[in-house]
């Protein structure tokens, strides 16, 4: 009984959603700063004679004294909290106003508290109990492995060249690539339509409206590639994604592992790219440096340093990221022996063909003795 109280930081989506549960028969809506005052009136009235089932609001307007003021009239029963990697310093995407939500278990002593997120690590996931007081709630925890994706780090040379290679490859497939700036989003998607790509870039420096019928045309495959900044595709659900790209170093491994997956969301074998360059991570580092705080400082070098070091293993990708997470990958490929199938990763890909050419040293030194040539790779000799 009672309304659900959904807290979401992403304005952009909360209509796609609420239009989607009123489809099903669900008595949603939405407050937030896209609607006119006779339009807001209208919404608060209802929650107050409790007409609304579920209310989307962001954490920034739910600690106003109105909306807490409005929220007491109603019946608010269930506090929904999505994206609470936010509110841990650790998380990828920290934002102080989630730390405010704590004040609302004063006000609300009798509603249930819930909290959801894709990426939290067992540190991330401590600290949302603790800022939400949740340290004796039920855990529910599914795993971390996509097992349709593959995971290809590449080096940072010719990297244009090697886009254009693949893309060619899968011109009639949807994909994602991100790029850090929004300069950079607009140079590559310009370079990519001069040499016969659907692509258009997507930032949050263009206007509303502009931002929307990008996002409309590539979920209608008008468009078929989007060069983003990570603004975009957040809640996207279009599940034929076949590749996502990040022609830059990402700043966590949890940005990445959520950015990558939104990749194959229908199952299907799709891939995720990454263009490595130690030249990328001096880069982030510098812009590191100059925040002011030394705990942010900390944290992020520590974050920045996980993501580097996930790039340049050379074990199998899919076993370390899911390590990251504190998830054992039951029956892990052997070190270079190819036991995972090349849909795992290059890593274990690369293993597999050198596999194939793996022979016994005795055998080797015979045969490279008889003047035959025999390719085997380094070490095994």
């Amino acid at each position: 009984e009672g309304t659900a109280l959904v807290v979401s930081p992403l304005i952009a989506l909360m209509k796609d959603q609420v239009d989607r549960l009123r489809a099903l028969g669900v008595a949603a809506t939405f407050i937030n700063s896209s609607l006119d005052g006779v339009e807001m009136g209208r919404r608060q009235a209802a929650v107050a004679r409790g007409q609304v089932k579920l209310l989307y609001v962001a954490p920034e307007r739910l600690t106003m004294p109105g909306m807490l003021h409005l929220l007491g009239t109603a019946n608010v029963a269930l506090f929904a909290i999505d994206e609470a990697h936010c509110i841990s310093e650790w998380g990828h995407d920290f934002r102080p106003e989630y730390r405010e939500l704590s004040r609302l278990r004063e006000f609300f002593p009798d509603a249930t508290f819930s909290s959801f997120t894709a990426t939290a690590t067992h540190r991330v996931q401590a600290d949302i109990r603790a800022q939400l007081g949740l340290q004796g709630a039920e855990g529910f925890c599914g795993s971390y492995n996509r097992a349709n994706l593959y995971y290809d780090v590449r080096p940072k040379q010719k990297a244009y060249e090697q886009l254009v290679g693949y893309l060619r490859e899968h011109r009639d497939q949807s994909g994602i690539i991100y790029c850090q700036a929004r300069a950079g989003t607009e140079k590559l998607a310009a370079r990519l339509r001069d040499d016969g790509f659907n692509a258009a870039a997507y930032h949050a420096g263009l206007e509303n409206d502009e931002r929307r019928q990008r996002q409309e045309a590539f979920m209608r495959d008008d468009i078929r590639i989007v060069v983003a900044t990570i603004a975009f595709g957040m809640g996207v659900d279009k599940p034929d994604i076949r590749f996502v790209v990040h022609f830059d170093l990402p700043k966590t491994l949890e940005g990445y592992y959520q950015e990558s997956g939104r990749a194959g969301r229908d199952g299907e074998p799709s891939d995720c790219i990454l263009f490595f360059s130690e030249g990328d991570a001096t880069k982030q580092r510098h812009f590191i440096w100059e925040k002011p705080s030394q705990k942010e400082r900390e944290i992020a070098l520590w974050q920045l340093e996980k993501m580097v070091d996930w790039a340049a293993t050379r074990t199998c990708r899919r076993t370390s990221l899911l390590a990251y997470f504190e998830e054992t990958l039951e029956n892990p490929p052997p070190p270079r022996t190819g036991g995972r199938s090349a849909r795992c990763c290059e890593v274990c890909c690369t293993a597999t063909e050198e596999a194939d050419f793996t022979i016994p040293a005795q055998t080797a030194v015979e045969l490279i003795g008889s003047g035959e040539y025999v390719p085997v790779p380094v070490g095994d000799v």
